[in-house]
């Protein structure tokens, strides 16, 4: 009689539960949050449209997508996509190129004609959104997915905000941007143009709104003080990008200088060469190491012949000539003076130092609080001092970006729908992040990143044609394939194929699996299996209330 069958006959009730007390833990299928997820600015969920892509189920992931972020074709073009910098497919090859196939969704939902699906809750309000930039229409979008009615007040002669008079056609063509857009006027918002709002309340009382949003942007550029003898020449970047948009002329002359070392300072300069000039150069008082500017934004402008004065600050400007003053990165990373002068010959100079945020029509509504630089300060609900006056944007204390701006309109349509029920919204608990050392990788095998085809340096200069392409139907679905499903099932039968007591029930396509604990021993090999660690041992004593179960996905 072997020991196994000693065992079951001195005990079989014992038997029957596998290896009983002796187990002092068990597997359970967990469902954890994946790092792309995580660090989405709109809060999209990443791994689920990638999932739904690699299936080849287009439509659906497209729709999956929408629920948070209502323009895939414009963010698979203009987003500077964290996303694909916390992607753990890095330490493998190459990260997912996630940016491309969001770009391939939209791009194809507007071929194919395709309309958001979404169930409205009856009893919505009247909601006005202020400005129909990226986080106003983000918010009208969502707000009327929740059910409710909502108008834009845009003081422009079109929608879009920053991207569409900041980022210039090259990065983000307008024929898409446009398209996008009107997707959200198709589901019934009401977008009025060239109307500013100078008076919240009374725009409010006279249009029978309930709540309001406001998302009025960052259109002024900074001051800042420069000596100068003859100004002539000078002017803003945001000006610039605006004039250039509208076709209006712009006098640049031979050689532009533009000031400052962010991503608007490097779409003017590149901008300034598309309009002809003869010599565009960069003077700003950091390192490339320490720039304000995305890294690949400085490559495509030196490529294209743009100069970079690194490490230079402009002191005096007289007529055609500035006067720069060299500096050092200092220990802790600050430029600092060495007191060591050159002097650059330029026709025009384009400050590029930032943008400051135009909120003093608010300063009459009682309640409202502003920093420092002029932003407004708003509560975790997004909610001003004003009751019912929500704000988000580049006009609320944060960083600033597009998808940013997108975030927080999302964020903001959420707490707005809860305070008009009378009800609170409490967002979903985070899971636990699953990062690359928990990812158990026994297949691991090579397969890089799809690179976009670009538009070749000799075609750039002579307009505007987007430089960066698309990828196509084959490369999409590649790159949704190289997604390795951090922290969730993906059925790859791992576990089901390791375990040695038959303990895993597979329950069909989709469904996942569930464990049968009386016969598992808790040996923990399927745990060790699970490439994508959705499988956790935990105490026996913990396990009370788990069914054992892969869940499904809520990431």
């Amino acid at each position: 009689m072997t020991a196994k069958d000693m065992t079951a006959s001195l005990n079989p009730d014992k038997y029957a539960q596998g290896t009983g007390a002796l187990r002092s833990r068990r597997p359970v299928y967990m469902d954890y949050l994946p790092p792309c997820n995580h660090a989405c600015p709109a809060g999209e969920d990443i791994q689920g449209w990638l999932d739904l892509a690699q299936a080849g189920n287009y439509h659906a992931a497209w729709q999956k997508l929408l629920e948070n972020n209502p323009f895939p074709a414009i963010h698979g073009r203009v987003c500077y996509h964290p996303c694909e910098t916390a992607c753990n497919r890095a330490y493998t090859d190459n990260e997912v190129s996630i940016h491309a196939v969001e770009r391939f969704l939209g791009d194809l939902a507007m071929e194919q004609g395709w309309k958001p699906e979404y169930k409205a809750r009856p009893g919505g309000k009247r909601v006005l959104v202020v400005g129909g930039g990226p986080s106003g229409l983000s918010a009208a979008y969502h707000l009327t997915r929740l059910g409710h009615e909502v108008e834009i007040y845009e003081a422009g002669p079109v929608a879009g905000g920053m991207i569409h008079f900041g980022i210039p056609a090259y990065r983000m063509p307008r024929a898409e941007l446009k398209q996008e857009i009107r997707r959200v006027a198709e589901m019934g918002v009401k977008i009025h143009l060239n109307h500013r709002v100078d008076d919240v309340q009374g725009e409010m009382a006279a249009g029978n709104f309930q709540a309001a949003f406001i998302a009025v942007g960052a259109h002024l550029s900074k001051k800042i003080d420069i000596p100068a003898r003859d100004a002539k020449g000078m002017m803003d970047a945001v000006s610039f990008l605006k004039s250039v948009e509208n076709g209006e002329p712009v006098q640049l002359g031979r050689r532009v200088a533009i000031y400052g070392g962010g991503n608007t300072a490097m779409d003017a300069a590149r901008v300034a060469k598309r309009m002809g000039v003869d010599e565009a150069m960069i003077i700003y008082r950091r390192d490339r190491d320490n720039m304000a500017a995305h890294d690949f934004e400085a490559d495509e402008a030196l490529e294209e012949g743009v100069k970079i004065n690194w490490l230079r600050t402009i002191k005096e400007i007289d007529g055609g000539t500035i006067e720069v003053e060299v500096m050092e990165m200092g220990e802790d990373g600050r430029p600092v003076p060495t007191g060591r002068f050159e002097k650059l010959e330029a026709d025009s100079l384009i400050m590029a130092v930032g943008q400051e945020t135009d909120t003093g029509f608010l300063g009459r509504v009682p309640g409202i609080e502003f920093g420092r630089d002029g932003t407004v300060v708003v509560g975790s609900n997004m909610m001003t001092g004003a009751a019912g006056i929500f704000a988000g944007g580049d006009m609320v204390p944060s960083e600033r970006s597009v998808t940013i701006a997108t975030g927080h309109g999302k964020k903001a349509a959420r707490y707005i729908d809860a305070w008009l029920r009378g009800e609170r919204y409490l967002p979903h608990p985070k899971h636990p992040i699953v990062e690359h050392d928990k990812l158990q990788m026994w297949y691991r095998t090579s397969a890089p990143m799809t690179l976009q085809p670009h538009l070749p340096l000799s075609q750039r200069l002579g307009g505007f044609e987007e430089i960066l392409k698309g990828i196509s139907e084959k490369d999409a679905l590649y790159e949704a394939k190289r997604c390795l499903s951090c922290g969730n099932c993906f059925e790859c039968d791992g576990c089901y194929g390791s375990c040695p007591e038959d303990a895993i029930i597979k329950l069909g396509p989709g469904k996942k699996y569930r464990y049968d604990y009386s016969l598992c021993t808790g040996c923990g090999v399927c745990q060790e299996q699970c490439p994508c660690h959705a499988i956790e041992m935990i105490p026996e004593s913990a396990a009370a209330h788990v069914t054992g179960s892969a869940p499904e996905n809520k990431r």
